[in-house]
């Protein structure tokens, strides 16, 4: 008994005592937002050297002035400035990086434009449709590097080429297969987020590059090609999604005006159909600079960027990536002019020189004397001097050979040419206005084909009323127009030599195989008869039109007859 009751004092104070609380969890706090910076350009078509263009900018006074911008170099050092105190960022293009170049660039198949690329940093570039100028196989050795030769230039001319160490994205450019030519999507990661990719081009490719280069792929639609990306990315754990588009729009504002004015364009239709999934796309295609951002019913709003051409501007963006699960939480964009009178980088700078110098004593090489300017800027109906001109030296090019005219299209006419002392033009002015090194091609077109051709110009594809693609004549042929008739009806005249065009007849005509092969929509042309390839390159035909006193033209070849409302 003893026992137990001894006992009984230690049962109490052990059923007296608590049992110890665990303390409470502390969860650790959710990871903060990320900045991540995307550097982009767009339509740089190969300008190593500053292009002459400047922009309109506002001083610290409030006064409005012109700034002059461009380089490859300037761009260089623009870029590593802007990325300073940024750990996560990346440098993108929206197509166009190549084709359509100065002579500096193109008289070496653009090579020297990827090794100055490569320096930039660019690590993705979304092909556009200048990137398939020279064909798709020729492309391919942009991208992998090497000598093997594709066009009528040699490859590796001046040094040995290793290829873009930048990828090329082409999610809507389709091989026979079904496989895309280059991948279509790519996701880098930054720290805790990871942004995703696309990049295409416009699904128009194929009617503005020479068709025999893209036989067999297909350019499929934009928007549906994006939207089709997007589960894959996802599950791929991306935390935002970037589309690098080239095709784009216009806007009545300044290069950096954040309102966005009277916006419109062919990436419009695109834009509304896209996936909100999507927080930015990076355009081009239009030449045009913009900052927008777009409201969405239901989602966040898109922002919308273009830096302009030629490397002049570049898109400084930032989108704040929430870590957690929601996606881009801010965003805002500014475009930056790259000033020539800015720093230079050095490297990029020497890849310009060591090129300028290999180009030097060609494009300096005076090859004739024209009497007045030659312009790109078309008239009241729609004419263009430097077409005119180009489209006479094609005529006197072939006219031995039976031509009795010949046409040029107006997106071939790449830059002005002003004279220098005397009148002299120089090689590398007329290389500049005709960059592409096309071939002339001899068609025979029956005069209703001539007009069905002509017809063309305002209802085919994208050529529209509202935004026609005008044909330009070589001299001694005449044609007239009349914008308030149906379609099929609005050529109302077509003179050869002061003779009406017979509806029966046939007719020699010459256009580069560009047209020939139905380029820039004008498909009449691939129904011509007894189909001679020349072999003589545009360029040759204006340098030999130019030793022979070529005239600059006379206006008057084309004719608006719209009724003035």
């Amino acid at each position: 008994m003893r026992r137990v009751i001894a006992l009984l004092p230690f049962v109490v104070a052990a059923a007296c005592a608590r049992i110890p609380e665990e303390p409470p969890r502390v969860l650790p706090p959710p990871p903060p937002p990320v900045e991540v910076q995307i550097l982009a350009i767009n339509d740089f078509h190969g300008n190593l050297e500053p292009p002459g263009v400047s922009i309109e900018a506002v001083s610290a006074d409030g006064q409005t002035v012109k700034v002059s911008a461009g380089g490859v170099a300037h761009l260089a050092a623009e870029a590593r400035t802007l990325r300073k105190g940024h750990p996560f960022t990346i440098t993108v293009s929206a197509g166009d990086l190549i084709g359509a170049a100065p002579l500096i660039s193109s008289l070496y198949l653009d090579e020297p434009t990827v090794a100055a690329m490569n320096l930039v940093g660019i690590e993705y570039n979304a092909v556009g449709n200048h990137e398939f100028d020279k064909g798709s196989a020729e492309l391919t050795r942009i991208q992998t590097g090497g000598c093997a030769k594709f066009t009528m230039r040699t490859p590796c001319a001046l040094e040995p080429f290793k290829g873009a160490t930048f990828g090329f994205l082409a999610a809507n450019v389709v091989r026979p297969g079904g496989t895309t030519l280059f991948p279509g999507t790519a996701i880098k990661d930054f720290g805790p987020v990871q942004v995703a990719f696309i990049g295409m081009t416009l699904k128009e490719t194929a009617t503005l590059v020479t068709p025999a280069g893209v036989a067999g792929l297909t350019f499929a639609d934009e928007a549906a090609t994006a939207n089709a990306a997007i589960p894959a990315l996802k599950a791929a754990g991306a935390d935002a999604i970037v589309l690098l588009i080239h095709q784009g729009g216009r806007s009545s504002g300044g290069y950096n005006d954040k309102s966005c004015p009277d916006f419109d364009g062919d990436v419009v239709p695109i834009l509304d159909r896209l996936d909100p999934a999507i927080d930015l796309v990076v355009s081009g295609h239009t030449h045009n600079a913009y900052i927008c951002e777009r409201p969405r019913a239901g989602a966040k709003p898109l922002l919308l960027t273009s830096a302009g051409k030629y490397g002049t501007l570049i898109s400084d963006i930032r989108l704040t990536v929430d870590p957690a699960g929601s996606g881009v939480i801010a965003h805002r964009a500014d475009n930056v002019i790259v000033r020539t009178e800015g720093p230079a980088d050095a490297a990029v700078g020497a890849i310009v020189a060591r090129y300028a110098s290999a180009a030097k004593t060609q494009t300096e090489r005076v090859v004739g004397r024209l009497s007045a300017p030659l312009n790109r800027e078309p008239t009241a109906s729609r004419e263009i001097s430097g077409g005119d001109f180009i489209a006479d030296a094609q005529l006197a090019a072939t006219r031995d050979r039976g031509a009795q005219m010949a046409f040029s299209n107006s997106g071939g006419v790449r830059t002005d040419i002003n004279p220098g002392p005397g009148g002299s033009v120089t090689y590398g002015q007329i290389a500049a206005m005709q960059p592409f090194g096309n071939v002339l091609m001899m068609k025979t077109l029956t005069g209703a084909q001539l007009k069905a051709l002509l017809e063309q110009q305002f209802d085919s594809g994208t050529n529209t009323v509202e935004r026609p693609n005008m044909l330009l004549p070589s001299k001694g042929f005449f044609f007239a127009y009349d914008l308030s008739k149906p379609a099929g009806s609005r050529i109302v005249e077509m003179k050869l030599d002061g003779k009406a065009i017979d509806p029966a007849a046939r007719y020699r005509v010459t256009v580069v195989n560009f047209l020939a092969t139905g380029g820039d929509n004008f498909t009449v042309l691939k129904e011509g008869a007894d189909t001679v390839d020349t072999g003589i390159v545009d360029v040759d035909a204006t340098e030999a039109y130019l030793k022979a006193d070529g005239d600059a033209p006379v206006l008057g070849r084309i004719a608006d007859r719209t009724p003035k409302r």
